[in-house]
């Protein structure tokens, strides 16, 4: 088994990676995904985040009202660091579980947006880093996803540096491309993630 780390900030197209490499064949193992099912309601995971935020993080369904929740831990660092400290150890373990029901000769990609942060590099036996300007990854933001440019601009600033990012980085895939030239570049990464994995 080959287990990657697939990060990039925000905005930058990792999803479209992550989903290009699925094509290829390779077993995903999402974090975000999975950070969304530890927090679902019901679970002990949506219990410990209200306990530490309150009951206004709610939805009025009782699910949790992520917008809330996100203006709230990213404008404060510290707030942000309880968040992580309630989620982050609830998707390592249900992460551990699904990739322990892989298939041994499988190329497991772990789509982790904080990767970089959390100093995670050392996990996994290649990090492959998904990369594009900040005026890229700001425009996708404002565009696609319909925050403002302040949310976006904060939730960027929330996240490593490009370079730090780079630093950590055994393949670059540069994600101010083309969808045609970014899916070619895709299956360059893939051959090569295949020849790792059966060495």
């Amino acid at each position: 088994m080959l287990k990657v780390g697939l990060t990039g900030g925000i905005g930058a197209g990792k999803s479209e990676v992550s989903r290009l490499l699925v094509e290829c064949g390779a077993v995903l193992i999402d974090a975000d995904r999975i950070a969304r099912e530890v927090v679902a309601p019901g679970t002990p995971g949506l219990a410990a985040v209200v306990d530490a935020f309150g009951q206004e993080v709610l939805a009025p369904d009782g699910g949790l009202d992520r917008p809330k929740l996100g203006s709230i831990v990213f404008a404060d660092r510290e707030k942000l660091a309880v968040l992580n400290s309630v989620v982050h150890p609830l998707v390592g373990e249900r992460s551990r579980e699904l990739e322990t029901a892989a298939a041994e000769d499988a190329v497991v990609v772990h789509d982790v947006p904080l990767l970089t942060e959390n100093g995670l590099a050392p996990l996994y036996d290649v990090v492959i880093v998904v990369d594009a300007r900040p005026e890229t990854q700001l425009d996708r933001l404002v565009r696609l996803r319909g925050m403002t440019e302040e949310d976006a601009r904060a939730r960027m600033a929330a996240q490593a540096t490009r370079e730090k990012r780079r630093e950590i980085a055994d393949i670059v895939i540069d994600n101010d491309v083309p969808l045609g030239e970014l899916r070619d570049r895709v299956r360059e990464v893939w051959a090569e993630l295949v020849r790792r994995a059966r060495t």
